[in-house]
């Protein structure tokens, strides 16, 4: 295995095209595609899916690409120190829940970063797609709550598809409504509170299991159910119909503006958010420092982040 079959491979699935991979590179199409016939013979493993509509890593192929990433960065570190090269573009993905706080240090994350290139990834998805992201490595993280009620479930499909769930901090369940809901003149909310609203939550695709609903009481039966794909939708529908949603408590006023409030809920649970990660990766170190800022951000609402030595 050389390592310019690692960057031929890189180049390839970012393109999605071996044609136009060899014109980026300067080589023929049919040298670059040896090259990588040869580093799949050698490896023993079909790293590529090629049709005519072009190429996409297989399964496997994904999972190599996990390890030839840290490979090169650390390539790119060595050149960066001293060959004073351009540094590689900088790549990072994550899936999660709808959290703002996720966006926020996705966000501080980029404007950090050194390079002038770079090729980022945040899925705001379905919690069974962060599940499968995260197997078939699409995504470096994964972030995502536990409770009483769907812990035992999830547990064990991270056993299952080989999967580590890191907990964050823990938060008491809280309702969010619009400032101008007539629920905000009440400092605490109960259930019987709820009743009359339009209840949001969002949409979890075929497999609408209530373990992966992304709010708690998703058994709960209401009255007015709407439900909804993404964050703007429904804060669009909190202050459009004064509907709410249940969760965390943490409200980005810098993305989310001032129209939503989080209103504690009267209600023995606990949520505890967290990250997850595939057990065979090493995560590299702009996921750190992605971890590093969610710590930092989620700190600054006032919560205690647990002790990860």
């Amino acid at each position: 295995m050389r390592l310019q079959q690692l960057i031929y491979l890189e180049k390839i699935v970012e393109n999605g095209s071996i044609n136009e991979a060899a014109k980026e590179l300067f080589l023929t199409q049919p040298s670059l595609s040896n090259a990588i016939k040869e580093l799949e013979k050698e490896m023993g493993v079909q790293l590529l899916l090629r049709t005519k509509q072009g190429v996409t890593p297989t399964n496997e192929g994904r999972e190599f690409l996990i390890y030839s990433q840290q490979i090169l960065d650390q390539v790119n570190l060595l050149e960066e120190k001293f060959k004073n090269e351009k540094p590689r573009k900088q790549a990072f993905s994550v899936s999660a829940q709808h959290y703002a706080f996720v966006v926020h240090a996705f966000v501080e994350l980029i404007r950090l970063i050194s390079t002038d290139e770079y090729h980022f990834t945040l899925r705001e998805t379905e919690t069974e797609n962060i599940l499968d992201d995260i197997t078939n490595f699409k995504s470096e993280l994964g972030i995502l709550y536990l409770n009483s009620f769907n812990q035992k479930i999830m547990t064990s499909l991270f056993k299952e598809k080989s999967l580590v769930f890191t907990p964050l901090f823990e938060a008491k369940p809280h309702v969010f409504v619009s400032r101008n809901n007539p629920l905000t003149k009440k400092k605490t909310l109960t259930l019987t509170d709820l009743e009359d609203y339009p209840y949001l939550s969002y949409e979890q695709g075929e497999n609408n299991s209530f373990y992966f609903s992304e709010e708690i009481l998703s058994t709960w039966d209401r009255k007015k159910n709407i439900k909804v794909s993404d964050r703007a939708t429904i804060f669009n529908l909190m202050v459009g119909l004064n509907g709410y949603t249940i969760s965390s408590g943490i409200i980005s006023s810098e993305l989310n503006d001032d129209k939503i409030v989080a209103i504690p809920l009267k209600y023995k649970d606990t949520i505890t958010l967290g990250w997850v990660k595939h057990q065979q990766l090493e995560i590299s170190p702009i996921a750190h420092d992605y971890l590093d800022l969610l710590k930092e951000h989620i700190k600054g609402y006032g919560f205690t982040i647990f002790d990860q030595k």
